[in-house]
């Protein structure tokens, strides 16, 4: 069974740093692309990052581009995502998920407040 569980979400200040975590199993992530997204309050899901399986291609959201960082551990079978110079408008559920598939994951909250 193909499961996600994401972590590391939280409370912090703009321009605070975060690192989130997903944890596969079920299959590895090596081989697939894989992405992250985020749901803001009242709003549709946004892809925010994605990383092929080759971990040779990367691609980031306009408004997260320079601020976060991608990256995987197949060791680990975990998917990484560092959010650094955080915004109030980053404030939201992140998930991960298999590129193309339904979100999975109960995802982790991130906020960035004062």
């Amino acid at each position: 069974e193909v499961q996600l569980v994401e972590s590391g979400g939280g409370l912090v200040q703009p321009g605070g740093s975060l690192r989130l975590s997903c944890a596969a199993s079920g299959f590895a992530v090596s081989g697939y692309r894989m992405e992250w997204v985020r749901q803001a309050p009242e709003k549709g899901l946004e892809l925010v990052s994605n990383i092929n399986a080759a971990g040779t291609y990367t691609y980031y959201a306009n408004s997260v581009k320079g601020r976060f960082t991608i990256s995987r551990d197949n060791a680990k079978n975990t998917l990484y995502l560092q959010l650094n110079s955080l915004k109030t408008e980053d404030t939201g559920m992140y998930y991960c998920r298999i590129f193309g598939r339904p979100v999975r994951g109960q995802g982790t909250q991130v906020t960035v407040s004062s």
